[in-house]
């Protein structure tokens, strides 16, 4: 399903635009080339939508490529990619209308770098997330870049993999990343950071994160549009080692992480309620206050996710001089 003549029309949409200069690569030590590029010319032909049942049990129908175009779920805006939710029908019984669209291709090791203008604002109920995974989870490993849920106002970091990876305590990680034994808790925490998630992010027209992952760590770093974007980045010749501290950094300790983390693809999603949002609504001092349950609220207030969308300038994977390249693969799960 070609989406080039789908144009999402929106009123309010931030207009952000970053000027990327031509590609220059030069075949030294330490140097990132690109790899793949990933926006508004090909993105629906390079990522697949994901519509079986929710991993994660969320209260989400996630639809195909067709019913997203004819719906308006997704297409563009702004020059940007848009991947929205259904914010009209009540009580939809199979739960709300979304997308999860993911990279036809996966890669071990390189560099990801996401220019996003917007991202799901904040909303009781909500569970957005920009991820990568690989095809045997937990085994091949999850790594969390953007997510978090209900009115949450930083975006948490997390690793998860089987049990028995653990990384040093100057790290950004809590305990083993296989925790509980399943991988479902992981390892990480907040930012404390709230310009780089919700309402925050979307108020300074969003901002650029980009996670390098070496044998050696695995860093995510954030820079806020109003901040200023590094020069290396928008003339497309990244350079990790000038752009300061991370966001979090995840090395030393007992992780092998070439044995837990590969073959990754890339996810956008927005799911509601499930094992994280739902589970976590009862303690929730604002929404547990609006309805009984959290599938019961996301369906008798459509209009509250109006402003549940994501509006993606690009992303681009890296890979350093003499690498191979990514693994061309589709993995569903």
């Amino acid at each position: 399903m070609s989406f080039r003549k789908s144009l999402v029309r929106l009123s309010g949409v931030l207009s952000v635009a970053v000027a990327v200069q031509a590609q220059k690569h030069y075949a030294t030590p330490n140097t990132y080339i690109i790899q793949d590029s990933y926006d508004a010319s090909n993105f629906f032909d390079e990522f697949e939508f994901f519509n079986g049942p929710d991993p994660t049990a969320g209260f989400v129908q996630y639809v195909d490529a067709v019913t997203a175009n004819s719906t308006g779920l997704a297409g563009y805006a702004n020059n940007g990619v848009y991947l929205g939710v259904d914010y009209q029908t009540t009580n939809p019984p199979a739960g709300r209308a979304s997308v999860r669209l993911t990279t036809k291709k996966s890669y071990t090791h390189g560099l990801i770098i996401a220019d996003i203008a917007h991202q799901p604002g904040p909303a009781c109920g909500s569970w957005p997330a920009f991820w990568t995974f690989g095809p045997s989870w937990p085994h091949s490993g999850e790594i969390d870049i953007i997510e978090g849920v209900n009115l949450q106002t930083n975006t948490s970091i997390t690793l998860h993999t089987a049990p028995g990876c653990s990384f040093s305590e100057d790290s950004f990680s809590h305990g083993d990343c296989g925790a509980p034994g399943d991988g479902t808790m992981g390892c990480g925490g907040p930012t404390h950071n709230t310009q780089n998630f919700g309402a925050g992010f979307n108020e300074i027209g969003g901002g650029v994160y980009a996670l390098q992952w070496t044998s050696d760590a695995i860093r995510i770093f954030f820079f806020p549009r109003s901040s200023g974007i590094p020069t290396d980045i928008e003339e497309g010749n990244p350079n990790p080692s000038n752009w300061g501290m991370p966001a979090a950094s995840f090395s030393g300790g007992g992780c092998n992480i070439d044995a837990n983390f590969m073959n990754h693809n890339i996810v956008f999603d927005t799911t509601f309620c499930g094992q994280w949002a739902g589970r976590v609504w009862g303690a929730d001092p604002v929404c547990s206050t609006k309805a009984p349950t959290c599938e019961e609220y996301v369906g008798s207030n459509p209009t509250d996710f109006q402003d549940s969308y994501w509006l993606i300038n690009y992303v681009k994977v890296f890979r350093e001089a003499g690498a191979k390249r990514g693994i061309a693969k589709r993995f569903d799960a």
